[in-house]
């Protein structure tokens, strides 16, 4: 059972990522093929199951990390071409910055923030989920 301010958070999380992910395939559209077994984009009701993105985070405890405990972000493509490195950088950056432009929306009264941690994003700052 999870806490109820912790899926108020998980859903407020899917919805910006889901919101990242129209405004990244709207930028992108057609500039790579999709994955064979990958549905266009708009055409299932989960926008990470269908078109060239999936934006998403899992929760990190922080062990052994230099910003703790936060979500980890992961930027997938579901293509077969070979996306150049320099390409998926932009488009990595681009989306830790439209994450961070969103985050105050999704979660306010929170004081979350985009940080390096190693070679991996991650969303850090008040998770606290207070009392219930």
């Amino acid at each position: 059972m999870y806490h109820p301010k912790q899926r108020e958070i998980d859903a407020a999380i899917k919805r910006m990522f889901d919101e990242i992910d129209h405004i990244l395939e709207d930028r992108y559209r057609g500039s790579f093929p999709l994955h064979p077994a990958r549905p266009q984009h708009g055409t299932t009701a989960n926008p990470s199951a269908d078109g060239l993105f999936n934006i998403g985070a899992s929760f990190s405890p922080g062990y052994g990390s230099t910003h703790g405990r936060g979500y980890v972000i992961d930027v997938h493509l579901a293509t077969l071409a070979d996306v150049p490195a320099s390409v998926y950088h932009q488009i990595e950056q681009e989306t830790v910055e439209l994450i961070q432009e969103k985050l105050p929306q999704y979660l306010p009264n929170r004081t979350l923030e985009v940080r390096q941690d190693g070679s991996l994003f991650k969303i850090v700052g008040n998770f606290r989920l207070g009392d219930i």
